[in-house]
This record gives structure tokens, sequence and C-alpha cells, in this order.
């Protein structure tokens, strides 16, 4: 006959082994989240160079790559906000990005323990970016290049993302997630402290690429494409961390996330409800 001391231990012994298998299924569900995560991010950040994003988006491999993300991907929800950037995009409408491609990187000539700041005049107002030099030099020289060229100003802010992750992306004069600027840049900075537990925090500005983490392929693909984090973000770390976005910057992205995103374009992505246009960008040293 059991006795009531070893009956309270069998239940006992129940409830654990219940506990266990409910944190096991917890756990396990967590990780199939991260690889659609990771999955939809390989589309959502396609950015990179030329070569990269020729082999996305090209021949019979659009179509797929189509179906592919939106088949993976969580529909983003749309908005239909006034659009708080109209007056001054329609301003500056005639104004056109300038057609440029480089054959290779730029050879790196910033100074990597001076500090570095890039404005954005965009037609939502000023996003300033305190950039890294001395953790992202590849990067920070690319954007000082590339912004001395002009290669940014005119361009829309193309895809804005308002679910799973919260991030607004620009630099492809193409404004279609396929553009770069001829060269690719090598992955920096990916064992930032801040990235600790796989979050990108809000204020973050890193590069897009053509990571896949299911194939393990496209690493060092960045070009001119970039990201900015209005809210925390679960990423792993696979892109670039390079700036700091200021006080008043976060202001004008959180103003443009508020007016939502529209419906996905044939490119899958989710422009902005707001006429985001970058009008100008400089680098300067301080």
């Amino acid at each position: 006959m059991v006795s009531s001391e070893q009956r309270r231990r069998q239940l006992a012994r129940e409830k654990y082994l219940r506990q266990q298998q409910r944190r096991e299924t917890a756990r396990r569900k967590s990780r199939q989240r991260n690889v659609v995560i990771a999955a939809v991010l390989a589309v959502v950040l396609a950015g990179g160079g030329a070569a990269a994003a020729v082999g996305a988006f090209s021949g019979n491999d659009k179509d797929k790559k189509k179906d592919d993300a939106a088949a993976s991907s969580p529909s983003a929800p749309t908005s239909k906000a006034p659009d708080p950037c109209a007056k001054a995009a329609k301003a500056v409408a005639g104004e056109k990005p300038k057609k440029m491609s480089f054959k290779k990187e730029p050879a790196v000539s910033i100074d990597k323990s001076a500090s570095y700041t890039m404005k954005l005049e965009t037609t939502c107002g000023d996003i300033s970016v305190d950039m890294d030099a001395g953790k992202a030099p590849h990067t920070v020289n690319s954007f000082d290049f590339l912004a001395g060229k002009g290669y940014f100003d005119h361009t829309k802010c193309h895809r804005l993302v308002n679910q799973e992750i919260y991030v607004l992306q620009c630099g492809d004069p193409q404004g279609t997630g396929a553009g770069g600027p001829g060269y690719t840049l090598p992955d920096e900075n990916l064992k930032d402290p801040a990235l600790k537990g796989n979050k990108y925090p809000a204020g973050t500005v890193a590069m897009a690429n053509q990571y896949n983490a299911q194939t393990k392929q496209g690493r060092n693909s960045g070009g001119s494409q970039f990201f900015l984090v209005y809210q925390d973000s679960p990423l792993p770390p696979d892109y670039t961390p390079f700036g700091k976005i200021s006080q008043d910057g976060m202001k004008v992205l959180k103003k443009i996330a508020k007016a939502g995103a529209a419906a996905p374009d044939q490119m899958q992505n989710t422009a902005p409800n707001a006429s985001v246009v970058i009008n100008k960008a400089t680098v300067t040293k301080s």
C-alpha cells in the first residue's frame, strides 16, 4: 500500500515533469519563432551591393522570393493615417537621386579615434546619427564617402516595418530595396554589448544586408542600405550597428512610425505612409 508520503513524492515528481515539459515546449516555440524572424529578415532587410541585390531579385528568383516572402512573413499592419510630411515632400517632388556605382569599397581614410555625425535632412525633419568610427570603421568610412558624393540626396526611405521588428529602412537610390553602391562592406561590431539578448535597442542605426541565418550565407554583404530602430526589436546580432540616433531625431522617427505603413508592394516593401525623402545627407567630424 502506498503511504501518504510516497504519494506526495509521486505527485511532486509528476508536477515537476509537467513543468519541464511546458518549459521545453516554450523553448521550442521560441526557437521556431526566431527561425521565422530570421527567414523574414533575409527579405525584410535585403540590402547590400548591386551584385548581392541582383542575386536576390533577378530572373526567376524574383518571383520565388516574392512567393517565399508572402508565405513566411506575417502581414504588417497597414494604416490610412495622414501623411505628416506631404507638404515638404511636394516641394521637392522634382528632385531625383543621382545614379552612381563604384567598383570597389573606398579605402579607409577616416580617423578611427574621432567622432563622426551623420545628419539626414528629411522631409519629415532632421535626424542626426552619432557614428562609431572605432567599432565600425569600414561602415562609417563608406557613409562619409557616399554622403560626400551626394549619393543619399533625394532618396526615399522605402520600407517601414511595424510588426515583430520596428525599423525604418533607407539608403537605396532606387527606392526598391534592391539598390546599392556597387560594392559590399564587411560585417562589423556584431559583438557590441548593446545587442545582448538578441535585441537591437531603440535608437540604433545598423546596416541591412543579404545574410540568411538558415543557410548561413550572405555574410559581409552590406552596401548603402541601413535601418533606424524606433522601438526595441528582437534581432540576432547579424547586422552591423554603427550609430545612435539623437533625441530630436528619435522624435522625427517616431512621427514617421506613427503614420503607419502601406500595403506590401511587389518587392514585399511596406512603404511608410509618411513621405520620407532624404533631401541631403552630410557627415561631419568633430
